[in-house]
C-alpha cells in the first residue's frame, strides 16, 4: 500500500479536488453575471460518510459495458441555486455573494492543502525518509 493511499490522505485529496471544481463553478457564475436569464450554481457539500475507505469506484473495463450514470466528471454534483433574487434582466448572480464564496473556498482549499502536506511530512519523518 502506498503512503498516499491511506484513507485520511485520500479524503484530503478528494476535498482538494472538490474545492478545485467549486472554484470552476463559482468562476462560471461570475463570468455569466451579465448573461440574461442565468441562474448561479454551486456544488453540493462533500459528504465523507458514504465514502468507502478503499476508494472503490466503478470502472468500465469493456466498451460494451454500461458507463456510470452522472454528468460532468461524475465525482461532484452542481446544483442551481434557486433562492437568489432575480434582477430585471433575469439574471440571479450577485457578485458580492460569489466573491465571498470564492474567498471562503480559497481559504478552505489552502487549509486542506496544508493538512495534506503536513500529514505526508509527518509520515515521512516517522519512516525516516526525511
Amino acid at each position: 500500500m502506498a503512503m498516499t493511499d491511506l484513507p485520511i490522505l485520500s479524503m484530503l485529496r478528494s476535498r482538494m479536488e472538490w474545492h478545485q471544481e467549486r472554484q470552476r463553478v463559482l468562476a462560471e457564475n461570475v463570468a455569466n453575471s451579465d448573461t440574461p436569464g442565468f441562474t448561479p450554481s454551486d456544488l453540493k457539500d462533500l459528504d465523507f460518510r458514504n465514502m468507502s475507505p478503499a476508494g472503490v469506484s466503478l470502472s468500465q473495463s469493456n466498451p460494451l459495458h454500461f458507463a456510470s450514470i452522472g454528468g460532468g466528471n461524475g465525482r461532484f454534483r452542481a446544483e442551481r441555486d434557486s433562492k437568489n433574487d432575480v434582477r430585471p434582466a433575469g439574471n440571479a448572480v450577485t457578485l458580492e455573494d460569489e466573491m465571498m464564496k470564492i474567498a471562503q473556498n480559497q481559504m478552505d482549499h489552502q487549509a486542506a492543502t496544508m493538512l495534506y502536506t503536513r500529514s505526508l511530512n509527518l509520515l515521512k519523518t516517522a519512516l525516516g525518509k526525511r
